[in-house]
């Protein structure tokens, strides 16, 4: 049985990752959506663990060890964006993978991003590469997904909604059973 780790970025007590007037924690946006994540991708018959802990902040380097650990086939973890600490009109989705990713995981984060476009109709910034530590210290495919930004309006009344954070993690997991089930069906 295929196994996934879902990781909602950051944690409880993080400093800071939140949209400037305080009403949004990024924190309760990345559970809620992994969660969701969780839900459905066990409807379709994946195994899922979680990196994270709603209870206190854990480290990148325990999130990558227990991936690592647990021999997952994919690592997926999820944020809300923010440009600066006040508003402005940086927004849109985009999905990350390592600097020297591997096919498979860039075909992860294709999937991931066009479902995520379709799915909830924001700008689209694309796949891109960066050096994220969950990224670059996995043994397996794995994407950072930026679900909107906490420092645009419009955006983050969204991130606050159910419905939205409902669109966002059916995306995602359409995408995760996509990409897991490819070429087995």
């Amino acid at each position: 049985m295929m196994k996934i780790m879902i990781d909602a970025g950051h944690g409880p007590e993080t400093a800071g990752k939140r949209s400037p007037d305080g009403l949004l924690r990024e924190f309760s946006f990345n559970s809620a959506v992994a969660n969701l994540i969780q839900q459905y991708l066990m409807e379709e018959g994946l195994t899922v663990y979680f990196a994270h802990d709603e209870q206190k902040d854990v480290s990148l380097a325990e999130r990558t060890r227990y991936a690592n650990k647990m021999q997952v086939e994919a690592f997926i973890s999820i944020h809300a964006n923010a440009y600066g600490t006040n508003w402005n009109l940086a927004n849109g989705i985009e999905t990350y993978a390592y600097l020297t990713a591997s096919q498979e995981s860039l075909a992860l984060a294709s999937l991931i991003q066009r479902s995520l476009i379709m799915a909830c109709n924001r700008t689209d910034r694309g796949v891109k590469k960066a050096d994220f530590a969950v990224l670059r210290e996995t043994n397996m495919p794995a994407v950072l997904i930026e679900c909107g930004f906490m420092t645009h309006r419009q955006e983050a009344a969204l991130l606050l909604q159910k419905a939205y954070r409902k669109q966002c993690a059916k995306a995602i997991s359409f995408a995760i059973t996509a990409w897991a089930y490819r070429g087995k069906l």
